[in-house]
């Protein structure tokens, strides 16, 4: 019997490379659901409240921006009302969500159209959409327009 027609012993084992296989599926499934779910909070926010504007209902919309005392009513139909800075909202699309470093809340971005169905970007209607980015406080879900220095690029 020569060396090559010897017994080469028992097959090494397969655990370790199902044990690394399984880590990193595991990692990488929890990384997606991370980035998908981080501001979840924040962007139902966004979506309740801008589902609020659509449907015209401009006082709970107010309840669900959980406005300050310096932001009345009136100052707040005069942002989103028919006839105010960004209104009449008809449709809109939540664009993103992003945190700063250290913040206590999420600037989500939304575009807002005075037409239903949402335009597409390459139709002419959607040259009258506006970019609006709204700040969320992550503790309490109020609301209100993000100051610059916490917008994200993108």
């Amino acid at each position: 019997m020569g060396i090559i027609d010897g017994n080469a012993g028992p097959a090494p084992s397969k655990v370790p490379r199902y044990v690394a296989l399984s880590l990193v599926a595991v990692l990488s499934i929890g990384t997606i659901l991370y980035l998908a779910l981080r501001y979840r909070a924040e962007k139902a926010t966004a979506n309740v409240f801008l589902n609020q504007v659509v449907a015209g209902d401009l006082q709970s919309a107010y309840r669900t921006w959980k406005a300050s005392s310096g932001y009345t009513f009136e100052d707040f139909t005069g942002d989103w009302g028919a006839k105010g800075q960004y209104g009449p909202v008809k449709s809109f699309k939540i664009y993103s969500a992003s945190r700063r470093a250290n913040a206590s809340g999420v600037v989500v971005t939304v575009v807002v159209s005075p037409y239903a169905p949402f335009p597409e970007s390459n139709d002419p209607k959607s040259r009258e959409n506006k970019v609006v980015p709204l700040w969320i406080e992550s503790s309490d879900q109020s609301m209100s327009f993000a100051p610059e220095q916490l917008i994200v690029p993108r």
